[in-house]
C-alpha cells in the first residue's frame, strides 16, 4: 500500500511539475524520491525528517507561486502555507504513532520532528545559496542543473554527515 501511495505521489509530482517554477520540479521530485527511499531502506528517522522538511518547503514554494499566479495574495502567505503543510504531515504521523515514541529522540526531541525542521532550514539555505550564486553571476547559473544540484547536494551531504554521526559517535 505504501508503494502505491509513493507511486501516486511521483505521478502527481510529474503532472504538476509544469504548473509552478518557484522550486525546480526535478528537485522536488528528487526530494520525494529520497524520502521514499529512506523509509523503504529503514534509514534513521532523523535523516528521513531532513527529506520530509525539504519536501514541505518545496511544496510551500510551489503552492505560494501557484496562488500568486492566480492573483490570490494574503499577508504571510508563505508562512501560513508552510505551517499548513507542516500540520498536514506531522499530525497524521503523530496520531499514527510514528512520532512521539520516547526512545526515538535526539536532544529530547522526536527524531522525525527534529529532522523535519533541520530539513526545512537546510532547504531554505540551499535555495538562498542558489539565488546568491545566480545574483553574483548576472542572474545566470554557474553550471547546468545548479538549481537541482545545490539543494539535493546539500541534503545528501547533510544526510551522510548525520548518518556518520549516528553510526560512529552516538
Amino acid at each position: 500500500m505504501k508503494r502505491v501511495f509513493f507511486l501516486l505521489f511521483l505521478i502527481l509530482s510529474l503532472i504538476l511539475a509544469n504548473n509552478a517554477i518557484a522550486v525546480c520540479p526535478v528537485c522536488t521530485l528528487a526530494v520525494g524520491v529520497g524520502l521514499g527511499l529512506s523509509r523503504w531502506l529503514k534509514i534513521d528517522d532523523l535523516i528521513s525528517g531532513i527529506w520530509i522538511g525539504a519536501l514541505i518547503v518545496s511544496l510551500t514554494f510551489w503552492t505560494d507561486d501557484f496562488l500568486k499566479k492566480k492573483k490570490i495574495n494574503f499577508k504571510f502567505s508563505h508562512l501560513i502555507i508552510l505551517v499548513f503543510y507542516l500540520l498536514l504531515v506531522i499530525l497524521p504521523l503523530y496520531f499514527s504513532g510514528i512520532i512521539g515514541h520516547p526512545l526515538n529522540t535526539i536532544l529530547g526531541i522526536d527524531k522525525l520532528i527534529f529532522g523535519t525542521f533541520l530539513g526545512i532550514i537546510l532547504f531554505y539555505l540551499a535555495n538562498y545559496l542558489n539565488n546568491y550564486l545566480k545574483s553574483k553571476n548576472n542572474n545566470k547559473v554557474y553550471f547546468a542543473y545548479q538549481k537541482v544540484i545545490i539543494p539535493v547536494g546539500i541534503l545528501l551531504i547533510s544526510s551522510l554527515i548525520i548518518f556518520l554521526i549516528l553510526k560512529y559517535i552516538l
